[in-house]
């Protein structure tokens, strides 16, 4: 579960970590108001569940009320990676010397936390891991006795903090490991964290990812929790008992294996696109399940086409045919769909889609390179852009 900017720096500032005065407004006037509460320059900043919001330009400084106002007006409503912003957090602008980055997380090959602190603060940190390993001082407290002072002070001379900032730098990341061990935290960090012109430190970031699995435990935090349209068709997909995942490309997928689908996932990219999706119907899905994973990939905007690619051992294509035709008849698709099917009773299922607004292919490479070829294709769009099925012989 991701909480917002807002949310994270309310329990940093619990657990004694200092942030800026701020407020969240969900209308420009309201952003106005806090910015003249809390006075001199401000940063308003978009609160969404995802990163590179400056780059989007979902974070604007302003010089008093009427900026802020301004900046509101520019950043709400907006779309970031696929997110509309419908809150803003309105916040007291840092005079920065320099700045840090601090975080915890868990290293799965270690099977414990990870401090993490470096001297290359407000950048992608990924991208420092990738190029500059070195810039990153890491440190791995035991789980049983947290992250001790003398570890936190040595993690900062590895990192290469000012010998004037190691005592406060050092208390700091102590306060921040003891919060991601009391909110069963995967991933807390501070980034930027300023270091200030009077020497103070402040997060002028904070971003705070809870394990879904101990939200039983953290009923406070469990509150805040927002449930995305993606976590939400993926909880429908669980509750019909299929795998559904959704990702950031353009072709939707479905078919019947974690195998096979992350074959024609492969395809896909093979083919030069992006799939939109992770779907398994697993083994033998009856109409309805795959009637319901059909209406859900063409529930994604971002969808231009959708591969279907069943292989029928367990599963029978004729069932998987009348969901797909049930599915026509009751909303026709505003996007081409391209259909691979073999297996068992694959030839009844051919009869039953003769006729329909498909694409057929007789692999699973054609197949995707049609997909791909059809979601960029700028006159093509739902049961226009695909010609009945007629006729299709074995293996089509």
């Amino acid at each position: 579960m991701k909480l917002h900017e807002h949310q994270a720096k309310a329990l940093l500032a619990r657990a004694g970590i200092p942030i800026p005065r701020g407020r969240v407004a969900t209308t420009p006037d309201e952003a106005a108001s806090a910015a003249r509460e809390i006075g001199g320059r401000v940063a308003v900043k978009a609160q969404v569940h995802v990163g590179g919001r400056g780059k989007a330009g979902g974070i604007k400084l302003a010089g008093g009320a009427d900026e802020a106002r301004a900046a509101a007006r520019a950043i709400l409503g907006m779309d970031i990676k696929g997110l509309r912003v419908a809150k803003v957090y309105v916040e007291r602008a840092a005079s920065v010397k320099s700045e840090l980055y601090l975080g915890v997380t868990v290293d799965r090959d270690r099977r414990r936390p990870v401090v993490m602190l470096s001297t290359v603060g407000g950048m992608d940190i990924e991208r420092v891991a990738s190029s500059e390993p070195g810039r990153i001082a890491r440190g791995w407290p035991d789980p049983r006795l947290g992250l001790l002072a003398f570890e936190a002070r040595r993690l900062c001379f590895d990192a290469g903090v000012p010998r004037d900032q190691v005592a406060p730098v050092a208390a700091l990341a102590e306060k921040l490991y003891a919060l991601f061990r009391a909110t069963d935290a995967m991933l807390l960090e501070i980034n930027p964290l300023f270091v200030q012109e009077d020497g103070t430190l402040v997060a002028g970031d904070a971003k705070l990812d809870v394990d879904d699995n101990a939200l039983f435990r953290q009923a406070g935090l469990a509150a805040w929790k927002e449930a995305l349209e993606a976590e939400r068709l993926e909880e429908k997909a669980r509750e019909l008992g299929f795998s559904y995942v959704q990702l950031g490309g353009e072709v939707g997928i479905i078919g019947n294996g974690a195998g096979l689908v992350m074959g024609t996932l492969d395809a896909v990219r093979s083919a030069g696109g992006h799939a939109a999706n992770f779907l398994d119907v697993g083994g033998g899905a009856k109409h309805e399940v795959v009637k319901a994973a059909l209406e859900i990939v063409l529930s994604n905007p971002r969808v231009k086409s959708v591969l279907i690619n069943i292989f029928g051992g367990i599963t029978r294509g004729d069932e998987v045919a009348r969901g797909i035709v049930e599915v026509i008849r009751e909303h026709p698709p505003r996007v081409p769909i391209v259909i691979r099917l073999s297996g068992t009773e694959a030839e009844a299922g051919r009869r039953i889609l003769e006729g329909q607004p498909l694409v057929s292919r007789q692999t699973m490479d054609d197949a995707a390179a049609e997909a791909v070829r059809l979601s960029r294709d700028p006159n093509v769009s739902g049961v226009a852009g695909a010609e009945p099925l007629r006729g299709m012989g074995a293996g089509s």
